[in-house]
């Protein structure tokens, strides 16, 4: 498993207070909001939060790709990732 997204699993996992679940039970792949994991929108403005805090990168809600970036633990990954190489650019 890529630390990089069990780091970001085990964040979902504490800013959400999901007890019955470990990191290890999600999906890299697995979508996290309706189908999947089942979170909503009010887990994503919390994750939102809790992305911006930890990584220190601001997130646009205004940004058309925000649904896709929030899609996946992979694929929050690769837009973290991305976003802390334009701010280090």
């Amino acid at each position: 498993m890529n630390e990089f997204e069990l780091e970001i699993k085990k964040l979902v996992i504490k800013t959400l207070n999901l007890e019955d679940i470990t990191p290890e039970e999600i999906d890299s792949e697995e979508r996290l909001f309706v189908d999947g994991l089942g979170l909503d929108s009010i887990d994503a403005l919390e994750l939102g939060v809790a992305i911006q805090k930890t990584y220190g990168i601001k997130i646009n809600a205004k940004n058309e790709d925000l649904k896709d970036h929030f899609a996946s633990v992979r694929s929050l990954a690769q837009f973290i990732t991305s976003e802390r190489k334009e701010m280090d650019a």
